[in-house]
């Protein structure tokens, strides 16, 4: 009885750190835009690491246009007020 209800509390930890997300950012699962520079109207220039399962996120839903593709980062011009952790979200 002690072992399922060990087992039990396993898999529920480990659910609640997959929904979190923090285990999937940290293993290089999912993709993550951190801000470059900042434009004097606000506007920020953002770089997109591709993760291993979604690949690039997209920032287009976040009224981002798409820079260019350098390397494995896309650059993503992004108005005022856009938080990286909003990436493909």
């Amino acid at each position: 009885m002690k072992g399922i209800v060990a087992i039990a509390v396993c898999i529920v930890a480990l659910m609640v750190a997959i929904k979190d997300g923090r285990v999937l950012h940290t293993a290089g699962l999912t993709g993550v835009c951190s801000p470059v520079s900042q434009t004097v109207d606000g506007a920020e220039l953002e770089a997109c690491k591709p993760g291993k399962l979604e690949g690039r996120p997209d920032l287009t839903k976040r009224g981002c246009k798409a820079a260019g593709v350098k390397d494995a980062l896309e650059y993503w011009r992004c108005p005022a007020g856009v938080q990286p952790t909003d990436a493909g979200r």
